[in-house]
């Protein structure tokens, strides 16, 4: 039986080391490696709270996949999902496990940056405040600005307690009047200013009256 076993010994080791050989061929035969930029969703905030910032909005995943699921592959088939549920008023920080972000099936996360994300939430809050158009320009010579209405002429803006305390008025998108010579009325959307808030409106309704100048 020793003999059977050990006869061709060399020859047998190499139709191992051929088969092993074979069977990593096969598996990472096509197998690429990449880099993409994944947006981070945040869940379950708790009630009374809102995400007033964020240390990072997107981490950089790299990849390593079938070339052709790597290059196929969609937004909504990553998701780096972070879970608020049990967060509290305050700063905290929160690291990415690969095993909590959903990739495809046969799709690896070699690597995550940043490796963590920090959070500050606050008391959710309202409060109304007025509506300011900003005007861009100078109208025809011997024209003039005479009055600015806007309706509503304020909003209710809903947002992080600490940021609602340093917004006294919001502004809308600016309004061009260079060369006008009489009066215009149209919806000018407002403009958050890249402030992390909500606003019941989206626009508003402005009329600027332009008369001539009397002399």
């Amino acid at each position: 039986m020793k003999h059977i076993v050990f006869s061709n010994a060399g020859l047998k080791v190499l139709a191992v080391g051929l088969a092993i050989s074979m069977w990593f061929f096969v598996t990472y035969r096509g197998q690429s490696e990449m880099a993409v930029e994944a947006p981070i969703v945040f869940k379950n905030i708790p009630k009374g709270l809102e995400l007033q910032k964020e240390s990072v909005k997107s981490v950089v995943l790299n990849l390593r996949g079938h070339e052709r699921l790597l290059k196929n592959l969609r937004p909504a088939d990553i998701g780096v999902v972070v879970d608020l549920s049990a967060a509290r008023k305050g700063e905290a920080t929160y690291y990415f496990d690969k095993g909590g972000i959903a990739t495809p099936r046969t799709v690896e996360i070699l690597r995550i940056e940043p490796t963590h994300v920090r959070v500050v939430l606050d008391e959710s809050v309202t409060k109304v405040v007025p509506v300011k158009v900003p005007l861009v320009g100078t109208p025809e010579r011997g024209y003039r600005v005479v009055s600015v209405e806007v309706k509503p002429s304020s909003v209710a803006v809903a947002g992080a307690q600490a940021e609602l305390a340093r917004i006294a008025v919001l502004r809308t998108e600016p309004v061009d009047i260079t060369g006008l010579d009489s009066d215009i009325h149209q919806s000018i959307k407002l403009n958050p200013g890249g402030r992390n808030i909500r606003t019941a409106l989206s626009e508003v309704t402005v009329s600027i009256a332009i008369k001539r100048v009397e002399r």
